[in-house]
């Protein structure tokens, strides 16, 4: 009997110390389930369990419930600061200021399908800001040309070579060649008119400004560009020449015809006042990917003390040390997001992620528009 009870003891002691008392998390925490198909097939309800669903399917959920906030944002929704000018203070005006949003995007996303979703938020004036790569530049336009077709990872590159076909960076996607000398048939007369412009009318061109004329000249409504110089919505590219395409003919046409300048130096400093000035507007940064489109949106708002919202979405290690897969925390530490900002970043392939945000986010808002 003795022995039983000291067992008990140990047991009971044992118990006491692996065990702890819970603290009751019902009501502070969301509670841990998934969609349930005996309910139906519901993808409005199934992309709304994403936040409950735990993973990075629950950071999906939250990136969602972010970007709505993002676009809901009114200046009415603030308290109205005692050194606001008369128009800050008017209801009607407050009601009408929405977020600023900057949307960045890596060139392989316009390669893809997702160049689709972007020309979707472009041409309904969804988003204010781009930021992106060279190459996110020179396929929208190629794609105007001709088709991208889906591959395989497998197949030989000598082999698409002599078929005259380019596989686009490590991905699965198929260009002709054709469509490649079709856009730089296309290009060259354009740049001999920006430099007739820049020796008679002075026009000083910058990186913006030429996408801007691309995206006139292309004139072709399946094109971002278009729709983007249509909307007078600024598309950023610091790193222009980068393009194997856009810095080769650049590169050619400076050659054949001296005199073309692209000024970067104008466009660092309209990029960041599209932040600095962004007052009394919050600001809201989507990033698709790593690098310079991110970098080039946080280094502006660090201008203005950081964002109020950020969604960061891409698949890169946040510990590599290359910075590009960075979280939101990382750009707090430096003032680029506000210590007070709704973040989230996440890990996932953006052609998947992007367009499950954007069916539960932008997509609702301009089929309403629409209507109305």
């Amino acid at each position: 009997m003795g022995e039983a009870k000291q067992d008990n003891d140990v047991l009971s002691s044992v118990r006491s110390t692996v065990f702890k008392e819970s603290e009751n998390l019902e009501g502070k925490c969301t509670k841990i389930e998934g969609y349930d198909f005996n309910q139906g097939l519901n993808y409005h309800q199934l992309l709304k369990s994403m936040i409950a669903t735990g993973f990075q399917a629950s950071n999906l959920g939250d990136a969602i419930q972010i970007t709505n906030q993002m676009l809901d944002w009114r200046l009415a929704d603030e308290p109205v600061a005692d050194d606001c000018n008369e128009q800050e203070r008017d209801l009607g005006y407050r009601k009408s200021v929405t977020c600023k949003v900057f949307l960045g995007l890596s060139s392989n996303l316009i390669s893809s399908g997702v160049r689709d979703i972007v020309r979707f938020l472009v041409q309904h004036h969804m988003v204010d800001v781009i930021a992106t790569t060279a190459a996110a530049i020179e396929e929208d336009l190629i794609k105007c040309f001709g088709s991208t077709y889906k591959g395989d990872f497998s197949l030989d590159e000598a082999y698409l070579r002599s078929k005259g076909l380019n596989r686009i960076g490590n991905t699965n996607l198929l260009v002709p060649d054709d469509n490649y000398r079709k856009f730089e048939d296309w290009i060259i007369p354009i740049f001999d008119q920006m430099l007739t412009e820049k020796k008679n009318e002075n026009v000083l061109w910058s990186p913006s400004k030429l996408i801007a004329r691309l995206g006139k000249e292309i004139n072709d409504e399946n094109s971002y560009l278009y729709w983007a110089y249509k909307n007078n919505i600024p598309v950023f590219c610091p790193a222009l020449t980068d393009g194997r395409l856009l810095g080769k003919m650049l590169y050619i046409h400076r050659i054949r015809n001296p005199g073309l300048i692209v000024d970067i130096v104008q466009d660092i400093r309209a990029m960041n006042g599209e932040a600095v000035h962004a007052t009394p507007r919050k600001t809201g940064m989507i990033i698709l990917g790593g690098d310079i489109p991110k970098h080039h949106i946080c280094n502006a708002n660090m201008f203005r003390n950081g964002a109020d919202y950020a969604v960061f979405i891409n698949t890169a290690d946040e510990f590599d040390g290359s910075d590009s897969g960075a979280r939101p925390d990382e750009a707090v530490s430096w003032g680029k997001i506000r210590a007070s900002a709704k973040t989230v970043k996440v890990h996932c392939d953006a052609t998947i992620a992007f367009p499950l945000l954007v069916a539960e986010t932008f997509a609702p808002r301009a089929y309403l528009k629409k209507i109305n």
